[in-house]
């Protein structure tokens, strides 16, 4: 029996076989050749072999998961455009007359450890992608095509990592659970696993030459480890663990159309968190009272232009139409920090969670705010919309925001498009905005706490530095006072306050946040059921 102690990124329990996938290592010779331009060719008929590869991996994630998280494979095929990286490839071929496989695969190693020496996370993570794709051109350069995951039995997936393209590929019914050696909480696996309830763990110190297929494996996400080879009185308690998880999820079913009230009578709206279009059926299946978080900013990745009036208006309206009349809140752009998108041209920082991101972008260029508040402003005619702006950090930020709304709605009226100015209101995630957070509440009809941010700056603490995950500590006496803080100055205004980041999800703290007088809680949409499962046994008239 051996056991591994990680970082859990869903809190779910499985057990089933192993299925390790390691890196294929690919014996490339250099070999001499006499025709470049021939190889150069191959790389050329290897790279649209590739696009189409990506383009059906991309469609199915579309239809499995939604095209936030298919994102990732219009950026892939962004990459094997890239110039600097195909003029790498060609020059090696045409300078040193070496066969393509060989020029692909040292160019693929150059820019991945390039990009890894970077400080900046963004560039970090292109160094799996520049590999990924590398890896996929030298198995399409070979004859070998793509590894077909997708007739596996069902299995606890073990790996290294695990690269977009091949989570992709696997039959999603068949995944027991996931355990990685590197990974982090924001990877496309960790996203697959909270948005499809698969336990998982990453940062797992574990030696795969020992881990073999076939293994029995036990993955807890409660207590974030994993037992490879279990004893038979750890199979039998994991099996009634197991039960127990199903029979909750099943009770939990009968919560659907049930109020979120505690049994003193105090209620929270409970609303969904989504990233795209295509998220609203989760939040529909999980009977959420709304979207209190609709990350826009997923309409400008992955693609090569900014998205039009049209296109934005035409997916607002979209999720307004299919939540009725119940409320859906669409955060602004909030492009910068880890969100880079490459035609928006905002160059490099050495501290870019600090920089020009987010509201700071849409007011130094508000041709851009504009096309976006448009195309809010119209969609807000076919349902409940609330407008959220998000690292807002002064008052002259929320007037300047209105001035420009105001130039909006008259361009609008003269040309006789129809509109309505819906709720306004602002993302509290900067300590700046705490301190003034009664200032700011006489101006707009909404706080939503983004607690992922206001956790970060509050604590010094880069949240996706694996280094400083001991010191990151989100129920620091800090972060609470200062929702408390945010809560009163709402409530002195007769204005509302929600939670939008991750403690929004945090059942440790649900009870404290109700005794605050926090009105919503948003979250992924898998935790609805389980937040209103508490909130309904609660008592708060009980003294603590």
């Amino acid at each position: 029996m051996m056991e591994f102690c990680g970082k859990s990124v869903y809190k779910g329990i499985a057990m089933g076989n192993v299925l390790v996938l390691k890196n294929q290592d690919y014996q490339i010779k250099r070999i001499r050749i006499e025709n470049t331009q021939e190889e150069i060719k191959r790389v050329q008929q290897a790279g649209e072999q590739a696009k189409e590869q990506l383009q059906k991996l991309y469609d199915k994630v579309v239809k499995e998961v939604g095209e936030a998280n298919a994102a990732i494979f219009e950026v892939h095929q962004m990459m094997l455009e890239d110039d600097d990286y195909l003029e790498a490839i060609h020059n090696m071929i045409l300078t040193e007359n070496v066969n393509a496989e060989y020029a692909v695969a040292v160019t693929g190693d150059n820019f991945s450890k390039m990009f890894s020496s970077m400080d900046d996370e963004y560039m970090k993570a292109r160094a799996a992608d520049v590999k990924d794709i590398s890896e996929r051109l030298v198995r399409n350069l070979s004859g070998q095509g793509d590894t077909d995951l997708s007739a596996m039995d069902p299995s606890v997936i073990v790996a290294d990592d695990l690269s977009p393209s091949e989570t992709v590929q696997m039959d999603k019914e068949k995944i027991l659970g996931f355990v990685t050696v590197h990974g982090s909480t924001n990877s496309h696996t960790a996203i697959l696993a909270r948005m499809m309830n698969i336990p998982a763990l990453i940062g797992v110190p574990m030696n795969l030459e020992e881990i073999q297929t076939g293994m029995m494996a036990v993955v807890d996400g409660f207590q974030g480890k994993v037992i490879f080879e279990p004893s038979q009185e750890v199979c039998v308690e994991t099996e009634k663990k197991i039960q127990e998880e199903r029979e909750k999820v099943q009770l939990l079913q009968n919560l659907k159309g049930q109020e979120n009230i505690t049994l003193d009578g105090k209620t929270v709206n409970i609303y969904a968190n989504i990233g795209s279009v295509s998220d609203v059926g989760y939040v529909v299946e999980n009977d959420a009272g709304g979207i209190g978080l609709f990350r826009s900013e997923f309409l400008y990745l992955g693609k090569n232009d900014f998205p039009t009036e049209e296109e934005q208006f035409q997916a607002y309206k979209q999720v307004l139409q299919t939540m009725a009349s119940k409320k859906v809140i669409i955060r602004t752009l909030d492009i910068g920090a880890d969100k880079q998108v490459d035609y928006f041209n905002l160059g490099n920082e050495d501290n870019p969670a600090l920089g020009y991101r987010a509201i700071r972008i849409c007011l130094k260029q508000p041709d851009i705010f504009k096309t976006q508040l448009r195309a809010l402003l119209r969609a807000a005619m076919f349902g409940n919309l609330s407008i959220m702006y998000p690292m807002i950090i002064s008052t002259d930020e929320v007037k300047q925001i209105y001035a420009i709304v105001e130039e909006v709605k008259k361009e609008l009226e003269e040309q006789g498009v129809p509109y309505k100015v819906p709720e306004q209101g602002i993302m509290i995630e900067t300590p700046a905005a705490v301190m003034i957070s009664e200032e700011l509440a006489k101006l707009v009809d909404f706080f939503s706490i983004g607690t992922n941010d206001l956790t970060q700056y509050t604590l010094a603490i880069d949240r996706q530095n694996e280094k400083l995950d001991d010191f990151y500590n989100p129920h620091h006496k800090a972060i609470l006072k200062m929702i408390q803080i945010v809560v009163e100055s709402a409530h002195k205004y007769g204005k509302w306050a929600g939670i939008c980041g991750e403690l929004g999800a945090d059942a440790e703290l649900t009870e404290t946040f109700l005794r605050m007088g926090v009105d919503e809680l948003s979250v992924a949409p898998s935790m609805i059921l389980k937040l209103r499962k508490i909130v309904r046994e609660l008592d708060l008239s009980i003294e603590k």
